[in-house]
């Protein structure tokens, strides 16, 4: 009977082994080809370009999307690097009062705020470490993260157009 049991508990503890090994993830159902299509960074997260329409050109922005709250609330603390054609997008469903700050931030930033017409509201200064909230002027429906100084390389204004 002892050596039955045991048996039987081999069985019951290879069960799980058989689900997870890779024969069995060949298996699985393929999710959907729009989900494997997507980009995703180290992170993640979602990688989509974002074009920023200025006065003195058009440029393509590679942009991470923080779409959930958690994703949000970690923006981009710890990160040690981030291209000078990167970037991290906070959209909003509903025009709000937006403000950010650097808590764990180790980069400076370039924090601007954008509108419901996906015009720039006001472009912030993101202080690595800073406490303080870098607010938007007024309403917006999203905010986009470049690495300190890339706004002004480009002649980022308020009035400039930001698609996604």
């Amino acid at each position: 009977m002892m050596t039955i049991l045991r048996n039987l508990g081999l069985v019951l503890l290879a069960i799980p082994l058989l689900a997870c090994s890779p024969q069995a993830a060949d298996q699985a159902p393929a999710a959907s080809t729009a989900a494997n299509s997507a980009a995703l960074s180290e992170a993640g997260l979602e990688i989509i370009p974002v074009t920023i329409t200025t006065e003195s050109g058009t440029y393509v922005i590679q942009t991470e999307v923080a779409s959930t709250r958690e994703e949000q609330a970690r923006g981009m603390m710890f990160r040690t690097e981030m291209g000078p054609d990167e970037g991290m997008l906070f959209p909003y469903d509903v025009p709000q009062d937006m403000g950010f700050w650097m808590r764990n931030t180790l980069l400076p930033l370039d924090i601007i705020f954008i509108d419901e017409n996906q015009t720039v509201i006001n472009i912030g200064d993101g202080v690595p470490y800073n406490e303080e909230s870098v607010r938007s002027d007024r309403p917006g429906i999203a905010v986009l993260e470049l690495i300190g100084g890339r706004s002004a390389e480009l002649g980022i204004e308020p009035g400039d157009r930001i698609e996604w």
